[in-house]
């Protein structure tokens, strides 16, 4: 997520949930964390029993998180932006930063140039626009140029190489100004930025009463300082919108100004909704990176035609990403062996490239057009759970064939029965479940841990382990001699049917042994000869061939012993139970919980700390930092990459070492964030009249995907999406058990008593919701749970909408999801599902 990525260096949670505990306020917007991940919302009841701590629910509904809330505060959805900028501006009016921790940890005195115009100045765009993207040049520090073309993500990419650890600057020493009062510091920038997100337009936008907005901003960001933190927690409610990003961004420049990351009971945790969806991003499924957040290549690009170009494009002087030509090389090992050699660039040249827009949204609208032949689905339920699930269900009619890998007979492998003239062949696998086999997932806090299996799967079905590992035989054995299929000759495909752990093993990595010719014996070595020697972690790797390693943010998980397996939990993060990445640190950039001098901030509130006599940091986690770089290490630029930061430097993968308040590269829709209405809306831009809508973000509107252009009257109403905590994701799980499907036996819109008036409709009523897309039919919920809003002088209704249902399963119900748009968010290509135009009716 490079909404956490280019402002610390990571896209995963900067903390644990267990440290939720030693918060002093929690902000829950964007998710009803008792619902949807109740098991971690234990630790944010400890803190509100046991520590007094505050716990304050953002969201347009009353959950069973706003229940156990200390302040429950409803606002419009697709309004987030407006809450969090008018939270940071009362920060600064009030001068609550950590100024001690903003100064020394944040890029806060940094100088910016002087051609970058503000969207204050240019009525709601950043300077660098060109009518259809950014050219972020302007964005740079003062004195920086972009190194390897301009920066900023190509247009081909997503937002997640490098998980927007920044781009590769030449950046001497940025000039600041520790006063903060220069008019061109990104501090001064800041407070003329978000001068106008006032209490008051938090009420005419948001729908939240002034006075109920500045007692819960005094509560928050009284959680500040040496003695007090606090902790925001969020998931898809954040995530699904076209400027989810930077709704993100929000979020981390308050925690920023608080000095609350790296601290405990700070941080902000980012709440994902399955097993080991961290896990599918740091080893990944998605289209535009490689496993540990390289680039992807693109191709045709002039700057990454060769291993050396991509190196030097990406490579960042300053930094942990100084070592990304060891990570990528290691990886190309564990590719292609013995095949990938120096003569050869490693292998560079088989990886595949990045041509387009190959995200879900991407090569589905392509799939529509016929343009895609065949596709396996695993592990997914499109025909239900993906935006404009119409639309897609109507796309895999154009397929030649389908491969459909689930426990059960999903709406997408049976999406031909609404077809009339589909040709697609569909062909149906067995998949075993999460007990029938064995590996890990990697959690919400990038925690690994070790799953046994316990039965072994019934009649034909297998796990999706065995069935990639056949389909890889199978495809290897068809490989040509034609040069297209170099790649899939040389790759390294020798794994036994039922050996997970051996998967791991080369995720962590080894190292060659020495060749004859190096002991003193003569000859040259044989291929493959004594390379699995074993490697501590990913500071063994290196560049030249002799190393190997899958994913370099994981090396360290079988140091020794399979760590993931690891069940002897001690300490207040218990380590010694599975393995957080990287190197089992719990909370990332906890150098931040010392002062610059190496000091805890206040012994209530220490976590890692330097210790004179013992050379290196300690405490109650493994510090994230180097071990013995010393608080006053002043840093050596000509060393380059780590040595060239100083020892007051926390965020390492950050060429300047700071947290970035401002984002100097690395996102396609601003440096700072700015609130732009959703793609459909009813409710006029207040900021930027003359920018409605994010214009970086992409509407994909096309015949099937058509738009509610605002303001459209035929739509009044704002629809938002949710899950149940009866239900998971598209039902595939769950609508096939009895004791699920009997808890929620049917689709219903939640409305209020008002919205129910309004149109006539008594509570249980079948309605009718209608968007531009379609309809669909449920029926009413009508509860004081969903109250209408008064935005801007006019009464603003909202539809909820769970979206578990189809029309497989035990209990059966419209396609939720069929309402909903393909779009696209600029920097992560998500769609936008929390804030849609919509009408209801009685049916």
């Amino acid at each position: 997520m490079p909404g956490l990525g280019t402002s610390f260096g990571r896209g995963g949670a900067t903390t644990a949930q267990q440290d939720l505990a030693n918060a002093d306020a929690i902000l829950i917007m964007g998710s009803s964390m008792a619902e949807n991940h109740p098991v971690g919302f234990q630790w944010v009841m400890e803190a509100r029993e046991g520590n007094g701590a505050k716990v304050i629910h953002v969201d347009p509904r009353f959950t069973r998180t706003s229940a156990m809330a200390d302040y429950w505060l409803p606002l419009r959805a697709g309004s987030d932006l407006v809450f969090l900028g008018a939270m940071i501006n009362y920060v600064l009016q009030n001068e609550r930063d950590f100024r001690e921790y903003v100064v020394h940890y944040t890029n806060a005195p940094t100088i910016l140039r002087e051609d970058f115009q503000d969207t204050e100045d240019l009525g709601g765009l950043f300077s660098g626009w060109d009518g259809t993207q950014y050219d972020s040049k302007t964005w740079l520090y003062e004195g920086a140029e972009p190194k390897g073309g301009a920066p900023g993500m190509k247009a081909e990419g997503g937002g997640h190489a490098k998980d927007r650890g920044g781009e590769a600057q030449d950046l001497d020493e940025p000039r600041q100004d520790q006063t903060l009062e220069h008019p061109r510091c990104v501090y001064q920038v800041l407070k003329r930025h978000f001068a106008r997100y006032t209490p008051e337009l938090v009420e005419r936008t948001c729908g939240i009463p002034r006075a109920r907005f500045l007692e819960v901003a005094d509560v928050f960001t009284r959680a500040s300082g040496r003695e007090k933190t606090g902790a925001i927690c969020y998931a898809v409610g954040w995530t699904q919108h076209s400027t989810g990003v930077q709704i993100i961004r929000a979020a981390s420049i308050l925690q920023l100004l608080l000095g609350n990351i790296g601290r405990p009971g700070g941080g902000i945790m980012a709440l994902r909704g399955h097993a080991s969806i961290q896990g599918s991003t740091d080893i990944p499924t998605l289209y535009d990176i490689l496993p540990g957040y390289l680039p992807m290549p693109t191709h045709g690009a002039p700057d990454e035609r060769g291993l050396t170009q991509y190196i030097k494009r990406h490579r960042s002087p300053k930094g942990w990403w100084w070592n990304l030509d060891k990570y990528i090389v290691s990886l190309l090992k564990a590719y292609y062996g013995d095949a990938a050699t120096k003569a050869n660039d490693f292998g560079f040249d088989w990886l595949p490239r990045l041509t387009g827009d190959h995200s879900h949204q991407g090569y589905w609208s392509e799939m529509a057009d016929g343009k895609v032949e065949g596709l396996f689905v695993m592990g997914q339920n499109p025909a239900v759970g993906a935006p404009n699930a119409k639309f897609e269900r109507r796309a895999l009619q154009k397929l030649k064939w389908l491969v459909v890998l689930d426990m059960v007979e999903t709406e997408t492998a049976t999406f031909w029965k609404e077809a009339l003239d589909s040709e697609t062949e569909v062909f149906l696998f067995p998949a075993a479940s999460h007990v029938e086999k064995e590996g890990t997932f990697t959690n919400t806090q990038r925690l690994l841990q070790w799953r046994e299996k316990a039965v072994e799967p019934p009649g034909d079905a297998q796990s999706d382990y065995t069935f990639v590992v056949k389909l890889g035989r199978l495809m290897k054995g068809r490989a040509t001699d034609r040069p297209r299929d170099a790649g899939l000759r040389a790759l390294t495909w020798d794994y036994k049917d039922e050996d997970v752990e051996e998967v791991l093993r080369e995720i962590h990595g080894w190292s060659e042994g020495p060749s004859p010719r190096e002991r003193g014996e003569g000859g040259a070595p044989a291929p493959g000869e004594g390379r699995q020697l074993p490697i501590k972690n990913f500071s063994d790797l290196k560049a030249d061939g002799s190393t190997t390693c899958g994913c370099w943010i994981y090396s360290g998980v079988f140091d020794g012993e399979n760590k993931a397996h690891a069940r002897k939990p001690s300490g207040r993060y218990g380590h010694g139970w599975g393995y957080a990445w990287p190197l089992d640190r719990r909370i990332l950039y906890n150098r931040c919980s010392a002062a610059p001098d190496g000091a805890p901030w206040s012994e209530r509130k220490k976590l890692v700390w330097w210790d004179e006599a013992k050379g290196e940091w300690v405490g109650d986690d493994v510090a994230d930092f180097t071990k013995s770089k010393r608080p006053d290490f002043k840093g050596d630029a000509e060393k380059g990459g780590d040595e060239a930061l100083p020892g007051d430097a926390p965020f390492i993968m950050h060429p300047d070492g700071v947290g970035w308040i401002w984002v100097p590269s690395g996102l396609k829709d601003g440096p700072l964030p700015a609130h732009y209405e959703p793609l459909e809306s009813n409710v006029e831009n207040p900021l930027y009249p003359s920018q409605q809508r994010n214009p970086a973000a992409l509407t994909m509107e096309r015949e099937g995907n058509e738009y509610a252009h605002s303001p459209d009257p035929r739509f009044p109403h704002v629809l938002t999406t949710y899950r149940l905590t009866e239900h998971h994701t598209a039902g595939g799980m769950s609508r096939t058990l009895p004791h699920l499907a009997e808890l929620q036996p049917e689709l219903f819109a939640e409305i209020s008593p008002e919205l129910a008036e309004e149109a006539g409709v008594e509570n249980g009523d079948v309605v009718r919701v209608a968007t531009a897309r379609g309809s669909i039919t449920a029926r009413a919920l009508v509860t004081a749970r969903m109250p209408p809003l008064a935005i801007d002088g006019r009464r603003v209704h909202h539809v909820g909408l769970p979206y578990h249902w189809g029309p497989n399963g035990l209990v059966t119900g419209d396609v939720v999801n069929d309402l909903v748009a393909m779009s696209e968010e600029p920097n992560v290509r998500i769609f936008e599902s929390k804030g849609i135009s919509c009408r209801l009716t009685r049916a």
